[in-house]
C-alpha cells in the first residue's frame, strides 16, 4: 500500500466523505495555522462533520489569519475549535462575523456558568449601571448579541467535549436557560435606557426606574430546559407603585413599552443576527390580549376566564427577568390555581384530546420525522409528565416540579409511576432532547425535524454519540419512539387520571391518613356508602401505613378505589377482600403496578370484589387471577379445545391419580372463577357463560374418569361413560347448579357381576376425586330409570331392557335432555341411540300427553318448599325455568320424531325450532325465551352475590339490589328488578296455561 492509499485510508477513519480535494485543503490550513497536517487530521476527528469542519476553518483563517495562533496554539485548542465548527456551521458563521471572538475558545470549559455570572456579564456588555444601559441604539442590542454567542460558543464546546453528553444535557439545558435570562436583563436595561427621557414613546426616568416588569419564564425558559435555539415564551406583569405616584394604567404603559424595546433588543434584525423569539403568546387572551398587564389583572383573569390549557401552560411558570420580587408573587398567587385545576370538570379528556390535535395537525410528510410533535416524541413524554403532575399535585407537593426531569424522578419515586418507567422515560427523553439539542446547534435554527439524507443523519450520529452510523442511528430513533409511545398510551390514557382528578380533597386525606380524625373519618366512609365505617378505616390503616413503596402506591389508589368500593352494592365485603388480596400480593412485582397503570384494572377489581362473594371467595383461593383484569382477552370463557389440552397435559404429569384430580379441581376452579369475572363484567352472556360451565364440568368429569381408567388393572374389561342430563346435558349450566348424570357401562371381557362392582367403583372413585369442599360439584343421578331406587350404574343392555319394559314418560322426557359428556365413544353412540328410541317416539298418545301435564302440576304443587311464594321462585314457579322447560318438552315428546331440528337437549334451540315449524308463535316465544333467560340470569346472580345456591327471589332489599346490580341494573334497583322479573314471568306463565293446560285465554298481563 502506498503512501497517497494510507493517507487516503487515514482521512477515512477520521470521517472526511469528500476525500478528493481533503488532502490539498489540510496542506492549506496547515500553512495558515503552522500545523501539520497528520497532526490536523488528528484534531479534525473529533468534529461531527469533518468536512464542514476543515471548509469553515480555510474560511476563518483566510479571512483572519492572524487569529490562527489564537485558535491554534495548541492541538489540543484545534481540536475544540475543530468540535464546535464541525457540530455547528452556525458557531462558524459567528465566528466569521467576529473574528475576534474566536479567544473565546482559547481555553477549555471545564465548569458550566451561574445564573449570576451569565446575568452580570451580558448586563456589563451593554454597560448597565443601576438597571439602565449605557447606550440605548443599535450598538448596545450588537454588544448584547456578540456577547451571548460568545458564551454561547463555549457552553457548546463544553457540552460537545461531554463523555456522556445524554447524561450532561440536563446541565446544558438549565445553563442556556440561564442565558437567556441573561439576555432579557441585559436586553430590559437597554429598553429602560431607550425609554426614559423626553419625546414620542419616553417617560421621565425616575417614573421608568419605578416601573416594575417581571418576566415570566414559561415552557422551557420557565423549566430551565431551552435548546441551542428554542423560542422563548414569557409573560410580562406589572404593578402600580404607589410610592412614586403611578397609578397602574400610567405602570402598564410604561412597562408595555418596555417589553416591546426589550423583545426587539432579542430578535431584531440589527448587525449581528437575533438571538431567538421572545413569544409572549401565552399571555391572558393570547395574541388578542394586552401585551402587559398588573398582578391583579392576571388573577382576575384566571379566576374567571382561564381555560384549563392556560393552567398547564403555567405548570413551568417562573420568574426569569426583570423584577424576581414581583415575578415570585406572580407564581405564588397563580399556583394554588394550577393545583386545582385538575379538579374542574373533563379536565383530563381536555388535556387529552389536546395531545391528540397536536398530533392530528402535523403535516402529513412530517409525522414520522417529528422529534418533538410526532408520536413517541417529545411532547407524549410531556403532557404525559404535566398531566400526571396536574392530577396527583393536587395532594401532593413533592411532584409539583417545574421540569420535566425532576418531575418524572418524583412521580417515580412517590409511586405515581413505576421506578423503571420513570427511569426509561427519563433516559429518552434525554435522548431526544439530545438529538433536538445538536441538530438546532449545527445551523443555530429551530428545528425539530429529524433529517431525511442520509450524510445528515450520518453527522447527527456522530455529533450525539448514539450511534455509530446513520443506520444505527435511525434504529436507536426508532426504539425510542416505540417505548416512549407506549408508556405514554399507558400513562396517559390511565382510567386512574379521571378519577383521582375528581376525588375530593376529603376522600384523599381519608387514604392518605392525614388531615382527618377517625371520627370524620368514618363519617365520610359512612356519608360514601360503608355500612361498617370503623372496620372499613381499619382496612384503609392496614393498607397505607408505613412508609414501604407499597404503602404508598396505596395511598395513591384508595382515594379512587373507595369511591368505586361504595358505588358497588357490598363496600365493605369488597374493601376487606381487597385488603385480603393486598396481603397475599402485594410483594409481588406486578400486583399494585397492574391496579395503578392497567386500562380498567382497579375499577373491575372493585366491581367484582364489591359485587360477588362467591367470586370474592375464590379469588382468596387464587389471587393470582387478578392478573385477569388486565386484558379483556383473558377475561373470556375458554374454548373447550384449550380446555382439554390443558387436562391432557396434567394427566401426562402427574402418575398419581389423586395428585391429577387435585390439579384438575384447581384448574375447574380457576375457570369457574374467570367465567364469574366474565359474568360480572359483562363480557359474556347468560348462553356463553352456560356453554362455558358445562365445559369446565365436562372437562374436569373426562379428565377424572381418564386418570381413573388408565390407573385401573380392569380397564380393558369394560366400557364406561358418563351421560350428562338436565341442564348439564342441555350445556344450561349456571354459577351453583348441579351436574345431573347417569352412569353407563358395558363389559368387554369380563362377567356382567364383575363388570358391575368395577363401574360401581368407578362412580364412587369419581365422586370422591370430584369432590371440591371450595367449590362444590354435586354428580346428581336422581334422573336415573327409578329415580333414587334405582342402582347408580346400569350396563347398556340393562338401560335398554328397563326402557322397553318399564319406561314411564317422565323418564323419556327426562332423556330430551341427555347427552354423552365423558367416557367411551361407542358406548356413548350405542346410548344415544337407545336414548333416541325412548325420547323421540314415533307417536306419543292422549294419555301420554295427560301424564306430562298431571306430572308438571304435581311437581307446582307438591315440590315448591312450604311457605314458598310461587310467583318468585325462579325454578319451579309460575313462568319461570320450569313452564319453559315443559312446555318445550311436551313440543319434543310430541314432533321429534317427524321434526329432526327438534332433536336437541338445548331448551333455547328447541324452543326456535317449535317456532320455525309453527308449533308456538314468535310473540309467545319470545316471552317464554325472555321468562328462561331472566330466570337463568337471576339465579346464577344471586349465587354469585351470595355465594350460596337459592331458587326463590330474594325479599330483602339489599340483597335484590345487589342481584339487580349483577343483572347490570343501576343502583337502587331492587324493586325494579322485582317488578320487572314478576312482569315477564307472568307473561310467560300466560302463554303456558294457555298452550300447555290448554286453559282460557286470560287479558293480557301489565307491566
Amino acid at each position: 500500500m502506498n503512501r497517497q492509499q494510507l493517507s487516503l485510508t487515514a482521512l477515512a477513519r477520521a470521517g472526511f466523505v469528500g476525500l478528493s480535494s481533503v488532502r490539498d485543503q489540510l496542506d492549506e490550513l496547515g500553512e495558515l495555522t503552522g500545523l501539520h497536517p497528520e497532526a490536523l487530521i488528528g484534531a479534525i476527528s473529533v468534529a461531527a462533520d469533518p468536512d464542514t469542519a476543515l471548509s469553515s476553518a480555510l474560511r476563518l483563517f483566510r479571512q483572519a489569519p492572524a487569529q490562527a495562533p489564537v485558535a491554534f496554539g495548541a492541538e489540543e485548542d484545534a481540536r475544540r475549535l475543530f468540535r464546535v465548527i464541525g457540530a455547528s456551521e452556525g458557531a462558524a458563521e459567528f465566528f466569521l462575523r467576529q473574528p475576534d471572538e474566536l479567544a473565546a475558545l482559547a481555553h477549555p470549559v471545564t465548569t458550566l456558568p451561574s445564573a449570576d455570572e451569565l446575568r452580570d456579564d451580558l448586563l456589563e456588555a451593554v454597560g448597565a449601571v443601576d438597571g439602565l444601559a449605557a447606550e440605548a441604539d443599535e450598538r448596545a442590542w450588537t454588544a448584547l448579541r456578540i456577547r451571548y454567542r460568545r458564551r454561547l460558543v463555549q457552553l457548546a464546546s463544553f457540552d460537545l467535549e461531554q463523555a456522556d453528553p445524554v447524561a450532561g444535557l440536563d446541565a446544558v439545558a438549565a445553563t442556556l436557560s440561564d442565558l437567556a435570562a441573561a439576555a432579557l436583563d441585559a436586553s430590559l436595561a437597554v429598553a429602560r435606557r431607550m425609554t426614559a427621557g423626553t419625546g414620542p414613546g419616553r417617560f421621565p426616568e425616575e417614573q421608568v426606574r419605578a416601573t416594575p416588569l417581571a418576566v415570566i419564564g414559561m415552557g422551557k425558559a420557565g423549566a430551565r430546559e431551552l435548546n441551542y435555539l428554542s423560542d422563548v415564551d414569557v409573560i410580562f406583569v406589572t404593578d402600580g407603585v404607589e410610592e412614586a405616584g403611578l397609578e397602574p394604567g400610567r405602570a402598564v404603559d410604561i412597562a408595555t413599552r418596555l417589553a416591546m424595546l426589550t423583545m426587539r433588543g432579542i430578535h431584531e434584525p440589527a448587525i449581528e443576527p437575533g438571538l431567538w423569539e421572545v413569544d409572549p403568546n401565552l399571555r391572558p387572551e393570547g395574541k388578542d390580549g394586552a401585551l402587559v398587564r398588573t398582578l391583579d389583572s392576571h388573577i382576575a383573569y384566571y379566576d374567571r376566564w382561564a381555560k384549563g390549557w392556560e393552567f398547564q401552560a403555567l405548570l413551568k411558570a417562573r420568574p426569569l427577568a426583570g423584577d424576581l420580587t414581583l415575578g415570585d408573587r406572580y407564581v405564588a398567587a397563580l399556583a394554588p390555581k394550577v393545583w386545582s385545576s385538575a379538579s374542574r370538570e373533563n379536565f383530563v379528556e381536555s388535556v387529552q384530546r389536546m395531545r391528540e390535535r397536536v398530533t392530528d395537525n402535523i403535516p402529513d410528510d412530517e409525522v414520522h420525522y417529528q422529534l418533538k410533535l410526532g408520536p413517541g416524541g417529545l411532547r407524549d413524554v410531556e403532557f404525559t409528565v404535566q398531566l400526571l403532575q396536574l392530577v396527583h399535585g393536587q395532594a401532593d407537593d413533592q411532584v409539583r416540579q417545574r421540569d420535566t426531569l425532576s418531575a418524572l424522578a418524583a412521580l417515580g419515586a412517590q409511586g405515581y409511576i413505576g421506578r423503571e418507567e420513570s427511569a426509561s422515560f427519563s433516559q429518552d427523553y434525554r435522548a431526544l432532547r439530545l438529538m433536538e439539542h445538536r441538530l438546532q446547534l449545527r445551523r443555530l435554527t429551530r428545528t425539530h425535524l429529524m433529517p431525511r439524507d442520509e450524510a445528515d443523519v450520518r453527522i447527527l450520529a456522530r455529533a450525539t454519540g448514539l450511534a455509530p452510523n446513520a443506520d444505527q442511528l435511525l434504529v436507536v430513533w426508532n426504539e425510542i419512539k416505540h417505548r416512549v409511545r407506549g408508556l405514554h398510551e399507558r400513562l396517559f390514557y390511565r382510567p386512574l387520571l379521571s378519577a383521582v382528578a375528581s376525588t375530593s380533597t376529603e376522600d384523599a386525606r381519608l387514604a392518605g391518613g392525614v388531615g382527618l380524625t377517625s371520627e370524620q373519618a368514618e363519617a365520610r366512609l359512612a356519608a360514601i356508602g360503608f355500612r361498617d365505617p370503623r372496620g372499613a378505616l381499619a382496612h384503609i390503616a392496614a393498607l397505607t401505613s408505613g412508609v414501604s413503596r407499597r404503602a404508598t402506591i396505596q395511598r395513591h389508589l384508595l382515594p379512587v378505589m373507595l369511591q368505586w368500593f361504595a358505588d358497588g352494592p357490598d363496600p365493605d365485603y369488597g374493601l376487606l377482600t381487597f385488603r385480603r388480596l393486598s396481603e397475599d400480593l402485594g410483594g409481588t412485582h406486578w400486583y399494585l403496578r397492574m391496579l395503578r397503570d392497567s386500562t380498567g384494572a382497579a375499577e373491575r377489581l372493585t366491581r367484582v370484589l364489591s359485587g360477588s362473594r362467591f367470586a370474592g371467595e375464590l379469588l382468596g383461593g387464587i389471587p393470582e387471577s387478578v392478573a385477569w383484569l388486565e386484558t379483556e382477552d383473558e377475561l373470556r370463557p375458554r374454548p373447550a379445545a384449550l380446555l382439554r389440552e390443558e387436562t391432557a397435559a396434567i394427566l401426562a404429569r402427574h402418575e398419581s391419580v389423586d395428585t391429577a384430580a387435585a390439579a384438575l379441581r384447581a384448574m375447574r376452579r380457576r375457570e369457574v372463577l374467570r367465567l364469574a369475572v366474565s359474568g360480572i363484567l359483562g363480557f359474556a352472556t347468560i348462553e356463553e357463560l352456560a356453554q362455558g360451565l358445562t365445559a369446565v364440568t365436562e372437562n374436569i368429569i373426562g379428565g377424572v374418569l381418564e386418570a381413573i381408567r388408565a390407573a385401573r388393572a380392569d380397564a380393558d374389561q369394560l366400557e364406561f361413560a358418563v351421560i350428562g342430563m338436565g341442564r348439564f346435558g342441555g350445556r344450561e349450566l349456571g354459577f351453583g347448579s348441579d351436574a345431573d348424570v347417569m352412569y353407563v357401562f358395558r363389559p368387554l371381557a369380563a362377567e356382567q357381576e364383575a363388570a358391575n362392582r368395577s363401574a360401581l367403583a368407578i362412580v364412587s372413585e369419581l365422586n370422591r376425586l370430584t369432590e371440591d369442599n371450595r367449590l362444590p360439584l354435586d354428580l346428581d343421578i336422581g334422573l336415573r330409570p327409578e329415580g333414587k331406587n334405582g342402582p347408580p350404574v346400569r350396563s347398556l343392555e340393562s338401560y335398554r331392557a328397563y326402557y322397553r319394559r318399564w319406561s314411564l314418560t317422565w323418564e323419556a322426557q327426562a332423556l330430551l335432555r341427555a347427552r354423552g359428556v365423558a367416557g367411551d365413544a361407542g358406548l356413548l353412540a350405542d346410548f344415544d341411540r337407545l336414548a333416541d328410541e325412548v325420547r323421540y317416539p314415533a307417536a306419543i298418545g292422549e294419555q301420554e300427553v295427560r301424564e306430562v301435564k298431571r306430572i308438571k302440576a304435581r311437581v307446582e304443587n307438591e315440590r315448591l318448599p312450604q311457605g314458598a311464594d310461587p310467583s318468585r321462585h325462579l325454578k319451579l314457579g309460575r313462568g319461570s325455568l320450569s313452564d319453559v322447560e315443559w312446555f318445550v318438552q311436551l313440543i319434543q315428546l310430541e314432533h321429534a320424531a317427524s321434526v329432526p331440528e327438534l332433536r336437541t337437549p338445548s331448551t333455547l334451540d328447541a324452543l326456535a325450532a317449535a317456532t320455525a315449524h309453527g308449533f308456538v308463535t314468535e310473540e309467545d316465544a319470545a316471552r317464554l325465551r325472555d321468562a328462561w333467560v331472566f330466570a337463568s340470569r337471576t339465579r346464577s346472580a344471586m349465587t354469585l352475590w351470595t355465594n350460596k345456591t337459592a331458587d326463590v327471589l330474594p325479599s330483602d332489599r339489599v340483597a335484590l339490589d345487589g342481584v339487580a346490580r349483577l343483572l347490570e341494573y343501576p343502583p337502587g334497583s331492587a324493586s325494579r328488578l322485582e317488578e320487572d322479573y314478576l312482569a315477564v314471568t307472568r307473561r310467560a306463565r300466560a302463554v303456558f296455561e294457555r298452550a300447555f293446560y290448554g286453559l282460557p285465554q286470560r287479558p293480557a298481563p301489565t307491566g
